[in-house]
């Protein structure tokens, strides 16, 4: 058997205009043997870990069942729902309007978003929700009118804002600055041509974000914001700085200090939280799905061919002058 110069073998007639055919290879699959004992050993010490807990009386597995419905308990829940979702619908607006000032070529307007962040960030959240819960001290009442003259309306503070507003208030400012990072993550992720093509087609900046930027930028926000949903969540346990009491996990910890058992309690609310992250993190899944549209090589485009509309590979002719290019078979 002889071997030409391409390093395919003669002495099997390919077919025309094709190559001969090969005989499919054999895929054979490596043994891990070390996987497996890995595998065996977790599945041994979880077995060993829900047995233990099924048999320790510590966890008190009665009461956890008479509380998991409990009426206190599912308000509560409803409650921290409110919270999370009014909290991260203004955070979020916020973090716009927030992230569209850090890009903004006023150096005043940059400073002002610039301290905002540095604010928020670098103060603990506990620490800031103490502060909003004494705000009613601070400022006795919210007055409306002209700096410095007879204010026209003036409304008590503790009539204006409850407990659970000073904490929607709390929790959305102090997570806008988070999400103004976020967003301008996004927005700094799309190529600044998309920016230049829509202005060139005539496009308002508002419709250029709209219709091209936000899109595109949705991709990257969106993972980041999910998890900062889930957080806020979690952080919505912190709101007895407030005081608001009315969330799960104060309202877990009060119903622990009437029946002397807290270890059930907890592990109520752990679930309750579990349960409802569980449904954001199926949420997210879908929406990252639908963002990430169109990104990467489509799968069922076969390996050498072209997609429909895209420009073919252009490749330089050995025998033809070096300056020329072959283009499917004529020079240009």
């Amino acid at each position: 058997m002889t071997i030409d110069n391409s390093s395919r073998a003669v002495g099997t007639t390919p077919p025309p205009g094709g190559s001969p055919e090969r005989a499919p290879a054999k895929v054979v699959r490596l043994r891990h043997p070390w996987r497996a004992v890995f595998a065996v050993v977790l599945l041994v010490l979880v077995a060993l870990f829900v047995i233990d807990a099924s048999q320790r009386t510590a966890y008190d597995w009665p009461a956890v069942g008479k509380y998991l419905f409990d009426r206190r308990i599912s308000e509560a829940a409803v409650f921290t729902l409110l919270l999370t979702v009014i909290s991260m619908i203004i955070a979020i607006v916020l973090g716009i309007v927030l992230a569209v000032m850090r890009q903004s070529q006023n150096p005043v307007v940059k400073s002002v978003a610039w301290v905002y962040l540095w604010i928020f960030r670098g103060t603990p959240v506990y620490v800031q929700l103490v502060f909003w819960g004494l705000i009613a001290i601070i400022y006795q009442t919210i007055d409306i009118g002209i700096p410095f003259t007879e204010p026209w309306v003036s409304i008590p503070t503790t009539a204006a804002l409850n407990a659970f507003w000073i904490a929607v208030i709390g929790l959305s400012l102090n997570e806008a600055a988070y999400m103004a990072e976020i967003v301008r993550a996004g927005l700094l992720s799309v190529d600044p041509g998309q920016n230049e093509a829509a202005t060139a087609l005539g496009m308002s900046w508002g419709k250029t974000m709209r219709r091209v930027i936000l899109p595109q930028a949705m991709r990257v926000i969106i993972p980041p914001t999910g998890n900062e949903v889930i957080s806020m969540l979690k952080t919505t346990s912190l709101v007895s700085a407030v005081p608001f009491t009315l969330e799960l996990y104060a309202r877990s910890r009060d119903i622990s200090v009437e029946i002397f058992n807290p270890i059930p309690l907890l592990i109520v609310a752990s679930l309750w939280y579990l349960a409802v992250t569980s449904v954001l993190m199926v949420g997210q899944y879908f929406l990252e799905k639908r963002y990430a549209r169109g990104v990467g090589a489509r799968p069922d485009t076969p390996a050498g061919t072209v997609p429909t509309g895209a420009m073919p590979a252009v490749e330089l002719d050995a025998e033809a002058d070096p300056g020329s290019l072959r283009h499917g078979g004529d020079a240009r």
